[in-house]
Parts: structure tokens; C-alpha cells; sequence
């Protein structure tokens, strides 16, 4: 079964994991299933698989049209329940539109997940860079400047883990997929205070991220301007959308302490 641990402990309740596990087989490509196609995915016994989906179309998680299931809008409250209780999302968004309709650049914020990052705030501008990409979505950490901020707050034994047990997988012919390579590119990030990433997830997409720390300097997300350059150098671009974005980043951080 998908994710769950070597060493569950005592407290570990199986038939919950399973659950889970089978909520996490929907997904981009996967938005409607068969009973066998559920299993596969999650790896459990087509009898517990039904039992499961049962059980989650009878709470309104799922529905079945006699083929094929799939998840129904209410699954959103379970990821909803996270972040309405986290006050940063609500607090930086507005900082984030306002730079957004500044620069007329797309801003987010994300959080580290596995080898993940998870956009909590996302502000789109008319000049979309991904229709796909949404609060919720994931994208690995190693291609992209929010998660190389995010890599860069991890202690060194984090990191290691990171690196050892991370599947880097090239996207482009520019994206960084060495270890001993990204280590150093995370250390040196972190060193400046910022990560300006260019072509590594998409050919032609760059962004610019920097931290967001808490009052006891701990990094608790990281914000991001994503831009397709059509114009000037890859350092006028970054020139452009660094400073703006610090001073965001300033404007929350000094929220957060208002609300501590």
C-alpha cells in the first residue's frame, strides 16, 4: 500500500491508512475509475477496495455511476479543514494580489510536503502560466525556486534523507537531477536568502522565491513570482521581480507578528 510506513507503530490503524490510500488514487489522469482500476492503484484486494469505496460514497466522498467512481466536491473539505486553520493563506494573499496586479506577474505560496511542494495561496494573472496549477497542487521541490527555499530550511541530515530517497526526475534538459549538484544549489540559495530557478520544470518558465519565516526566524512557507520572460535577460527579469517580492515577504512576516 502507497506511503504507508516500514515500522507502523502500535497506534497505526491499518483500515484508515487503506482508506486514505484509496482517496489518494484519484487524481490529474485518474478523475474516474473502476472498482479494479482503484485497486491496482492503491494496492489493496478488489474486496477491501469496494468496501472502502462504499464506505466513502456513503459519507458523500464518492460517487458511482454503475461503471466508475470518483471523488465528489465535498472530498475538498478534508484539505480545507488544513488550511483554514493555518491563518498565514488568508493573511498573505492579499499581499500577494497586490504585487500580482503590480507586476502583472503570477505569485504563490507553497509548502513542503515529502519531496513535494503544496500551493497554499495562488494568484493568478490574466497571462496564465499553467491552467492546471491551483491550491492543492503539487509539484516537485527539486524544479522549482519555492521548493528549493523550502529544501534550503531543512537541516543537513533532512537533506541527505531528501536526496537519498527522492526520485529526481528530469523534466527539461536543463533540470538539475545530481544530487551532489542540487545540494549545493539549495546550500547556496539558502545562503543569499532567495532561489531564482529558470527552465528546470518547464523550457522557457522561471520564477524567483523567498522564505517566510516566523518570529523565531523559522521557515515556515515560501512565496514565489512565476514568469515566462518574453523580453530582456534572465537578470533584468530577476532584477525586476526580487525586490518586489522581499518586500512582500516583509509585509507578511511583520502580520504574523501582529497576530502572535
Amino acid at each position: 500500500m502507497p506511503d504507508e510506513p516500514k515500522h507502523p507503530s502500535s497506534q497505526f490503524v491499518q483500515s484508515f491508512a487503506k482508506g486514505l490510500s484509496v482517496i489518494r488514487t484519484f487524481g490529474p489522469g485518474a478523475g474516474s475509475m473502476t472498482l479494479s482500476q482503484v485497486a491496482e492503484r492503491s494496492g489493496l484486494p478488489r474486496a477491501g477496495a469496494r468496501r472502502l469505496l462504499l464506505t466513502l460514497q456513503e459519507l458523500g466522498y464518492v460517487v458511482f455511476d454503475g461503471k466508475n467512481f470518483s471523488l465528489t466536491p465535498k472530498i475538498m473539505d478534508l484539505g480545507y479543514s488544513y488550511l483554514s486553520s493555518m491563518e498565514l493563506w488568508d493573511l498573505a494573499e492579499p499581499f500577494l494580489a497586490g504585487v500580482s496586479e503590480r507586476l502583472d506577474e503570477t505569485t504563490s505560496a507553497a509548502v513542503l510536503d515529502g519531496p513535494d511542494i503544496v500551493y497554499v495561496v495562488r494568484v493568478p494573472t490574466h497571462r496564465l502560466i499553467s491552467n492546471a496549477l491551483s491550491i492543492g497542487t503539487r509539484l516537485p521541490a527539486h524544479a522549482t525556486s519555492l521548493g528549493r527555499v523550502l529544501l534550503g530550511a531543512l537541516s543537513d541530515d533532512e537533506l541527505d534523507r531528501y536526496l537519498r530517497t527522492t526520485k529526481l526526475e528530469q523534466f527539461t534538459q536543463k533540470t538539475t537531477t545530481d544530487p551532489d549538484e542540487l545540494r549545493a544549489a539549495v546550500r547556496a540559495d539558502h545562503s543569499k536568502g532567495w532561489s531564482w530557478v529558470a527552465d528546470q520544470l518547464e523550457d522557457g518558465l522561471c520564477g524567483v522565491a523567498v522564505p517566510i519565516r516566523r518570529r523565531d526566524s523559522a521557515v515556515i512557507a515560501a512565496i514565489n513570482i512565476s514568469t515566462r520572460p518574453v523580453r530582456g535577460s534572465m537578470a533584468a527579469v530577476r532584477k525586476r521581480l526580487l525586490p518586489e517580492l522581499r518586500v512582500v515577504a516583509e509585509q507578511i512576516e511583520a502580520a504574523l507578528k501582529l497576530r502572535a
